[in-house]
């Protein structure tokens, strides 16, 4: 060190500045990044290896088994974490980097914070063509790294170890902005994480980072309002800005003070617990009957933090009604959907000032009578539908098996999924009792987020119990972590539904007119029926594994693994044709228009039917 400056390597200088970041949380200085996955290769063991190898005690380092699931653990930290803390992940070159692609892709469309940090070729082009490099004929810039670049949020290659002077801080903008948020990517060129530089010392100086809440602008607040007042039939959309705004009390209060009713998206759910008087329940496709019943005549839906995809809206056939959209956000791009009124702001401080603004305004006696004996008819199907089996050893729906592992949690404990027929039911029947009891990945729906989830979530919440519920076929997309886990001590209980094979696109196909096709295991081309062993393959990685015959014997195995001092796996045989019937809304998936199949063809006169319905609300 002289002077003012301190000589390191980029690779070094990257690490000290990252462990420098803090964070305030409920008014504690944490750490911003929570810790570094990664996995070596010859693209980054000699540069970032040896950074991160000397600064465990400030930046702790996790080894993960695969990428992409080490990616998809660092994504659901964050989200666990309300976006207030985040992890990076490294990789080497090539393979070990496109793997990440996925991941990067999920928290580009959940607007989640990862920083990704690839290995690149070298910079100085002298080994050129190097193992795993891939060469361009047209341009020699080009790297594997590339293909970040669509699902990045903000992306660089360091050229220069003096580059992250500028890069890192505007890494760091991104990854803690509550609009902009998402993944970054910044490529490392191997040659270039070894180079020294003469860094200014102020650089590495400690910055605590405070979530930002705009308030929203005083007109569009007056403008809201004045639409809520003049309703009719108003509801309210509750999505995952709720949460990342932590506005969780506000949005209650809210909703009791004005007598309003909500119904919750994937990311939204939690928001409310199931059985407050004013959770319509989930809403969309996934919908509850209670949610989707008042959406269909609404006049006014203000939509809190939800960027309204196309499970939430019914492909933008549930609304009926046509209502006047209200859009409560932070990001001008979601608030400015539809032709919506933009109410653009933190969550947490709009809330208070619109119902400020409302004054004593309630929903009408007979529009909140309604939504009570919508929800009463709603709870009663999702008691019947969750129940036990009481005679039999059938084949249990997955209905049935949620049933099991909501008596048998704790209000605390956390339920991960992702992927299958799981989320529908998830959405419609889970009974949420705590914010963050419920963590869905729906945006990108990605198989094979469930168990490295599951670990991320566990990092975040060491004290909370954690169960992950999977299908068979995520399960083999991506099991990995599970060794991971078990190797770290960050124990999780895992539920496999074995219904021998894609049980939720089986029946989208046959929806669709299609033969069962390529999907159920039975279905599939194969020469030879080979039956998994998922308890056997969970117990070679370390887990305790156990595979049980019925609902009976879940509770019980439930009861164990709540004991048991490592990650537990039960596994369950289940009927891959059974899903709950109640609820639920149209989804748009294209028909095709000309087929030799009688079944297709009165599926596309079904299809062209909901799109002609659905033009027709949209006059």
């Amino acid at each position: 060190m002289t002077g003012k400056t301190i000589r390191l390597t980029m690779a070094q200088a990257l690490v000290r500045y990252l462990a420098a970041q803090r964070s305030e949380i409920d008014g504690k200085d944490e750490p911003l990044v929570a810790g570094t996955f990664a996995i070596f290769g010859h693209g980054n063991v000699a540069g970032m290896g040896e950074a991160l190898a000397a600064a465990t005690d400030v930046l702790p380092t996790y080894r993960a088994h695969n990428e992409q699931s080490m990616a998809l653990a660092a994504i659901a930290y964050a989200k666990a974490r309300n976006r207030k803390q985040f992890m990076a992940c490294t990789t080497s070159i090539g393979p070990g980097a496109t793997n990440m692609v996925t991941a990067a892709a999920l928290a580009h469309v959940d607007r989640l914070p990862v920083l990704l940090l690839p290995g690149d070729i070298f910079a100085s082009r002298l080994p050129d063509p190097v193992l795993q490099q891939i060469e361009h004929f047209g341009d020699p810039t080009l790297s594997v790294n590339d293909t970040f670049k669509p699902v990045s949020r903000f992306w660089d290659r360091i050229m220069r170890p003096e580059q992250i002077l500028q890069s890192l801080p505007q890494a760091i903008r991104v990854l803690t902005d509550p609009a902009d948020c998402g993944p970054v990517t910044i490529c490392l060129p191997q040659d270039i994480q070894a180079e020294a530089y003469d860094y200014p010392a102020e650089f590495f100086a400690p910055r605590k980072h405070r979530l930002r809440r705009p308030a929203p602008d005083a007109r569009e607040v007056a403008e809201a309002a004045e639409a809520l007042r003049n309703a009719k039939r108003p509801m309210v959309i509750l999505g995952g800005g709720v949460h990342y705004s932590e506005a969780v009390a506000e949005v209650r209060g809210f909703l009791n003070k004005h007598g309003l009713m909500a119904g919750e998206s994937q990311a939204g759910k939690g928001a409310l617990n199931w059985d407050d008087p004013h959770n319509l329940g989930s809403v969309g496709v996934t919908g509850s009957s209670a949610a989707n019943t008042l959406a269909a005549d609404a006049d006014v839906v203000l939509a809190v933090g939800t960027r309204l995809q196309d499970f939430t809206t019914g492909s933008w056939a549930l609304f009926k009604a046509k209502p006047k959209l209200i859009q409560l956000n932070v990001a001008a791009y979601d608030a400015w959907k539809h032709n919506a009124l933009p109410l653009i702001g933190d969550a947490r401080v709009t809330l208070p000032l619109l119902s400020a603004a409302l004054g004593d305004w309630k929903v009408s006696a007979d529009r909140a009578a309604h939504g009570t004996a919508e929800i009463a008819r709603w709870r009663g199907a999702v008691d019947a539908a969750t129940a036990a089996p009481k005679q039999g050893n059938a084949l249990p729906s997955d209905a049935q098996v949620l049933g099991a592992v909501n008596r048998k949690s704790a209000p605390t404990d956390v339920v991960v999924n992702a992927s299958g027929g799981l989320p529908g039911e998830m959405h419609k029947l889970w009974k949420t009792r705590d914010p963050k009891g419920y963590h869905m990945e729906y945006g990108f729906s990605c198989m094979g987020y469930e168990i490295a989830g599951a670990l991320g979530v566990k990092l975040a919440f060491p004290e909370r119990r954690v169960l992950a519920l999977i299908g068979d076929g995520g399960y083999m997309m991506m099991n990995s972590e599970l060794a991971t886990s078990v190797m770290m001590g960050a124990k999780i209980d895992v539920v496999v539904l074995d219904n021998g094979g894609f049980g939720c696109i089986n029946r989208l196909q046959q929806a669709c007119g299609g033969r069962p096709f390529n999907n159920l295991l039975v279905d599939a081309h194969r020469k030879v029926d080979v039956p998994i062993d998922f308890a056997a393959h969970a117990a070679s990685m370390g887990a305790i594994a156990e595979k049980v015959a019925n609902i009976a014997e879940l509770e019980a195995a439930l009861d164990r693994a709540k004991t048991s001092d490592r990650s537990h796996v039960i596994v369950i045989d289940t009927d891959p044709m059974i899903t709950t019937q109640e609820g639920g809304a149209w989804w748009e998936v294209a028909v095709p228009e000309v087929s030799t199949r009688k079944e297709v063809e009165a599926a596309r006169a079904s299809y062209e039917k909901q799109m002609a319905a659905r033009s027709g609300a949209a006059e």
